[in-house]
């Protein structure tokens, strides 16, 4: 474990070619190890930039199409200059005590931007999705989401008391939510979130930032403002 942390401290210091010298003679445990004895600050900086790094290599493997959400499928203000992207599923506990988090971030700002990215990875979730996507055609997206994590219920029931709540004509979302337009965006969310390594929900991007799990409002506000994002923090 020592060895392995001293040789990718080692890349990060020398680069992969000195490490590699250094490993095979033996001096590069060694010399890295007493150096960063002497610099132990050092090392919690290095994992930043390395996670950085490595943020910003995912976040260009998904490319542009990330911050470019399906029409509609918004939360706060659609053309505020501080972006939020949350990947989500309806059957998610964590999502759902998450939602309450984000509500409280674009209460108190007006400038953010919260886009939804639909990953269905829950059984039975796929329908819900699709609904709600349904509902942003009909531009009731944030409040049919609302209404589908308020009431807790994902049912068939459950949808048609959410569809009633938001003012969603539940007919027409039935009949969009077959949109093979639909069908692509959640294929594309989800080689997005695997592009980006997520391996649940919620997932969150903000700037060159990637959070998993269920984080509190006062992480995601802090995130946003080191994001260097314009706008109110």
């Amino acid at each position: 474990m020592i060895r392995s942390a001293l040789l990718v401290a080692l890349c990060l210091l020398a680069g992969f070619g000195g490490a590699a010298a250094f490993a095979w003679s033996g001096l590069g445990d060694r010399q890295v190890e007493k150096y960063l004895l002497a610099n132990p600050d050092l090392l919690p900086r290095m994992v930043q930039a390395y996670e950085r790094q490595q943020a910003e290599q995912k976040l260009s493997s998904a490319g542009a199409d990330l911050r470019e959400p399906f029409a509609g499928a918004v939360l706060g203000n659609p053309a505020g200059t501080r972006t939020l992207i949350k990947f989500t599923d309806y059957n998610c506990g964590y999502c759902r005590a998450s939602s309450a988090e984000v509500a409280k971030l674009v209460a108190q700002d007006p400038d953010l931007k919260v886009i939804i990215r639909e990953w269905p990875i829950f059984e039975g979730s796929e329908r819900v999705a699709s609904m709600a996507l349904a509902a942003a055609k009909q531009g009731k997206y944030s409040a049919f989401h609302s209404a589908v994590f308020a009431g807790g219920d994902t049912s068939e029931a459950g949808l048609k008391a959410a569809a009633q709540a938001s003012g969603v004509d539940f007919d027409q979302a039935v009949k969009d939510a077959g949109d093979p337009q639909i069908a692509y965006e959640l294929a594309r969310n989800t080689a997005m979130a695997q592009e980006l390594g997520f391996t649940g929900t919620p997932s969150w991007v903000i700037g060159d930032t990637i959070l998993e799990g269920a984080v509190p409002a006062e992480a995601l506000s802090e995130a946003l403002s080191n994001s260097g994002q314009s706008g109110t923090s």
